[in-house]
């Protein structure tokens, strides 16, 4: 893959994504086997591949750099390097009629202190940050589907209980899914 993928970053970021000594840029170059080029001034990150890392290696770093410039911690954005954890940015503006409105309703998905938000990664396993009109979730797919559905019921308006409900139901189909994976592994080998 040749050329550069050019991902704009927060400029409040992009200290973070660099990191002290340039230690999180290089974590992340190796992690994904890209060049990653800051461009402080414009807020810029270009994302170069090496010559033998294969194309979805760098839509992975691209995920990661999207991912520190919504406010994970590079921790959370070096999980993407895994192939079977995923980004999925949830724009819940668009369910908002008014600006009061959309205020209301990240209010509710983040909860009182926070609660919500932490019973939602507690419940999914998955990492979440709730911007002024995102969510974004790092995760599995089953993961990423359970927040999806979790946030879309807070935005039509269902009660926390009603949704912790839901979480409940699919931790427990989703624990069953995974142990019957296991067990068939087990009896396969």
């Amino acid at each position: 893959m040749k050329g550069r993928i050019p991902v704009a970053v927060r400029p409040e970021r992009l200290g973070v994504l660099i990191g002290k000594g340039g230690r999180n840029r290089q974590r992340l170059e190796k992690l994904f086997g890209v060049k990653l080029e800051v461009d402080e001034r414009r807020g810029i990150v270009f994302i170069e591949p090496l010559p033998e890392t294969p194309a979805y290696r760098v839509l992975s770093a691209k995920k990661a750099v999207e991912a520190v410039s919504l406010g994970f911690s590079i921790d959370d954005a070096a999980r993407l390097a895994d192939d079977l954890v995923t980004l999925e940015v949830i724009d819940v503006s668009e369910a908002a009629r008014n600006r009061s409105d959309l205020s209301r309703i990240m209010s509710r998905i983040i909860g009182s202190r926070g609660r919500f938000k932490k019973t939602l990664e507690e419940m999914t396993g998955a990492s979440i940050v709730v911007t002024d009109k995102e969510v974004g979730v790092i995760g599995d797919y089953e993961q990423v589907r359970v927040v999806h559905e979790a946030v879309s019921r807070i935005v039509r308006g269902q009660s926390h209980g009603t949704v912790t409900t839901f979480l409940e139901n699919e931790n427990r189909m989703l624990k069953r899914r995974r142990m019957e994976l296991w067990e068939r592994w087990e009896a396969y080998k």
